[in-house]
């Protein structure tokens, strides 16, 4: 879902819920300097101040008084995925924070809070929602992005020139052909389509590089399967109105919801000059060990082989992680599950080795950051 892009010169929206009037009271106060400023007591309120205007970022406590802070954080974003969410409360702990952060809050912070902390925060976050709108609009009007290489290219020419100008306004910046320059692009590609769908992917990211010691991987190995991990379902950002919450995974693992988005996504990266590996994991990250997977149906050692840990990875964290909609397993459930599919999904050798790993790893994913990035 994409706002209607605000006039030139016009200031954003903040919508203050709490349900103390002092600091209701101040947030407004410190905002005004800045912004249009709404606010409301409760839940109820709050949700039809959003039903009847534009809203760019919320301030929200977690304790209100005919809801919790955190279901309305997952009512807002699931309903109104754009708008960014400021968790500012008094009753915060770390536990809470992540938790806000998973369901899609852009920061965190704590009551008493600091002026020039709060006022940083809400800009970065400001920025962000600029950002994040810009590639909204672009994925919904530049249908090049996935076309042949040369409108790709073309395509690709018009959102990095804009995306450059909004992260660095006095044009500083120029985004060159470099893994790490094209980086936050890439990321806020896949949160501008739907921030599960990143958490997702750096939680594949996550899961195999940690294959990488065992398997003795070369550097550059390493950085394509990082990345190419990371990227596997960009071409997902294809899909209009895509959520993560409604993409069902049937039992074999196979996204059921577009079985165009490997080709579609390697389209897409292509004019981007990233190492050819990680154009291959994107392909193939669906093909499966019998030949039944898809779009080629390749099988067995022709499936490349950071794409079939890829594949693993990223069926691993469909059955693992927590997130809003779907249940997740417990480990060993988890475990005996993909075992199954040893020999007809995933390659044996490489199925035992993740497993291994994964059991003797204490490691979890990183957290994402808590307060956005300038």
């Amino acid at each position: 879902m994409v706002t209607a892009s605000r006039q030139a010169g016009t200031q954003p929206t903040v919508l203050v819920i709490d349900d103390e009037a002092g600091p209701r009271d101040a947030l407004k106060v410190i905002l005004r300097t800045f912004c249009d400023v709404r606010s409301a007591e409760n839940a109820k309120t709050a949700l039809e101040v959003l039903a009847q205007e534009p809203i760019d970022v919320i301030t929200l406590d977690q304790k209100l008084p005919d809801r919790h802070g955190l279901d309305l954080l997952k009512d807002i974003k699931h309903h109104r995925p754009e708008v960014e969410v400021v968790i500012v409360t008094g009753y915060g702990s770390l536990k809470s924070a992540m938790e806000g952060i998973r369901h899609g809050a852009a920061g965190y912070l704590l009551k008493p809070f600091n002026v020039n902390e709060l006022t940083t925060l809400i800009r970065q976050t400001m920025d962000k929602k600029r950002r994040l709108d810009f590639l909204r609009r672009c994925l919904l009007t530049l249908t090049d992005l996935w076309g042949s290489e040369e409108e790709s290219t073309r395509a690709w020419d018009q959102v990095k020139t804009g995306y450059a100008a909004l992260s660095d306004p006095q044009g500083d910046v120029a985004l060159q052909h470099d893994d790490m320059n094209l980086l936050p692009l890439l990321s806020d590609i896949l949160e501008a389509t739907d921030r599960q769908l990143l958490n997702h992917s750096s939680r594949v990211s996550f899961h195999a590089t940690l294959m990488a010691s065992r398997l003795n991987l070369t550097a550059s190995e390493q950085e394509a399967l990082a990345l190419g991990a990371l990227l596997h379902d960009i071409g997902k950002t294809s899909i209009p109105s895509y959520r993560f919450s409604e993409d069902q995974i049937l039992p074999s693992g196979e996204a059921s919801l577009c079985r165009e988005h490997p080709d579609r996504g390697a389209r897409m990266i292509a004019p981007l000059g990233l190492p050819i590996e990680v154009g291959q994991i994107i392909a193939s990250h669906h093909e499966q060990w019998d030949g039944q997977g898809y779009p080629r149906g390749l099988r067995g050692t022709d499936i490349p082989l950071l794409a079939r840990i890829v594949g693993i990875a990223q069926t691993f964290d469909h059955l693992t992680a927590d997130v809003p909609g779907r249940v997740a397993l417990p480990l060993d459930a988890a475990i005996r599950r993909l075992s199954l599919q040893s020999h007809e999904h995933f390659d044996p050798l490489l199925l035992e080795f993740f497993l291994q790993v994964v059991k003797d790893s204490p490691l979890s994913p990183p957290a994402l950051d808590i307060a956005p990035a300038a």
